[in-house]
């Protein structure tokens, strides 16, 4: 057997990745129930567990810590339970009779299912679908559609290619739900269940997606209100004194905080909202419909009822990164002003103190000065002093007369030395 080598500790989970939710083979006529709970990181863990529950009172194997996906047979019914980042999938099925007449009430699969355990499914209901997949079409079978889906706002269309026809109208009936029918053709057992799971996905994502109109809606008027804001503030620059200068700054400061700290909490929004739209455009363009006479396509549908809601999301973005940029470009500019006067003021303060610098060489020269005289007057003093005690030992020269002598010989050694000094201080400074 051929020894591998060190294997990466993602390898088997990356390469497991994309067998990850495959569709449910399915035949017909069958019901299905489609219900997308929005959670949170609490409410995720706790969907698993519930599951586990329904499995054990079942007497089934629980799901695996950290799963996010699971099917499984209860006999009656079939699960079949997704974990994704912001919901949770729950899509049960059961085998029907096929459906005909005009009063019936149509099978679901939920009726099948344990009613008190349904309505403790947590997290919160984003959509919910109940969609019914039936054998090609009867005569019986136009009635009852009228009778289940209304029909003033009936979409419908040809799918896969042509094999089979899906009817919806897009509302919410009295029950809650949402309803869809499929008529099934000549397809296999795994192309229906792609189809199907193209169909559910259709409205999850749909209504994934929607969940950044009401942020892009709130967001709108934040941002018309900073954008008042920050025309006023340009325009307050403008005629700004050097003093309005830190009160503009500030107001700056808070309108930038403000602006950023919406994008913040916004933008994943959007950004996920963007994702779930194309998903939707991708599934409608993997079911390959084409149109039914007098008919709406669910693509026309989606086109001209979402999108809409689309650009919405799509232009708050862009309006707040605009937004945001532009702050940046006026606090740059005022910033740039400040940074000029500051400058300014600089070269102001230095030139004085090049002046005071100036006057202060022009007066240490002046004490220089006195200072030689005084040293010299001292020096010149102390000669007198020993002339005079010379003069009894033989000195030739009178103490004033040597005084007199020796006054340009001190000057000189004294002006000389404090130019030495100078000269050496100055050298060690540079």
């Amino acid at each position: 057997m051929t020894q591998l080598p060190p294997q990466h500790r993602l390898r088997l989970s990356l390469h497991n990745e994309v067998h990850a939710r495959p569709p449910e083979p399915m035949g017909s006529p069958m019901a299905l129930s489609h219900v997308v709970m929005a959670c949170n990181s609490e409410q995720r863990d706790a969907s698993r567990s519930h599951m586990a529950a329904l499995a054990r009172d079942h007497h089934l194997p629980a799901p695996e810590d950290g799963s996010i996906h699971m099917r499984m047979d209860f006999g009656p019914f079939k699960v079949r339970w997704e974990l994704h980042t912001e919901f949770v999938t729950w899509t049960f099925m059961r085998s029907i009779t096929a459906q005909g007449g005009t009063e019936r009430d149509p099978e679901v699969a939920l009726d099948a299912v344990p009613q008190q355990w349904f309505a403790e499914l947590p997290g919160e209901c984003l959509a919910c679908l109940h969609l019914w997949v039936l054998p090609a079409k009867e005569e019986t079978v136009m009635p009852w559609l009228r009778h289940v889906l209304h029909e003033e706002t009936l979409v419908a269309s040809t799918v896969a290619d042509g094999l089979g026809e899906v009817y919806t109208d897009f509302s919410v009936h009295a029950d809650g739900f949402s309803r869809m029918v499929l008529l099934a053709g000549g397809m296999t057992p795994r192309r229906l269940g792609r189809l199907v799971q193209c169909l559910l996905e259709i409205e999850t994502y749909r209504m994934a997606a929607l969940l950044g109109l009401p942020a892009a809606r709130e967001a709108s008027h934040v941002l018309a209100s900073a954008e008042r804001e920050l025309a006023e503030l340009a325009e307050a620059i403008r005629s700004a004194t050097r003093n309005d200068e830190p009160m503009l700054l500030d107001r700056l400061t808070r309108l930038a905080g403000q602006v950023e700290s919406q994008h913040a909490a916004t933008h994943s929004r959007f950004s996920a909202s963007a994702a779930y739209f194309e998903l939707v455009d991708k599934r409608i363009e993997d079911i390959a419909e084409s149109r039914l006479a007098g008919m709406q396509t669910i693509r026309e549908f989606m086109d001209r009822r979402l999108t809409p809601a689309r650009s919405t999301c799509a232009w708050s973005s862009r309006r707040q990164d605009a937004l945001s940029q532009r702050v940046s470009r006026i606090s740059n500019l005022l910033r740039t002003r400040v940074e000029i006067e500051q400058q300014q003021s600089s070269q102001a303060l230095l030139a004085t103190m090049n002046t005071r610098q100036g006057l202060q060489l022009q007066l240490q020269s002046t004490v220089e000065g006195l200072s030689v005289a005084a040293i010299t007057y001292y020096i010149v003093g102390l000669v007198s002093y020993m002339a005079k005690a010379a003069s009894h030992h033989g000195w030739p020269l009178s103490p004033e007369v040597t005084a007199a002598a020796a006054i340009p010989v001190v000057a000189g050694s004294v002006w000389w030395s404090l130019r030495r000094l100078h000269h050496r201080l100055f050298t060690s400074v540079s």
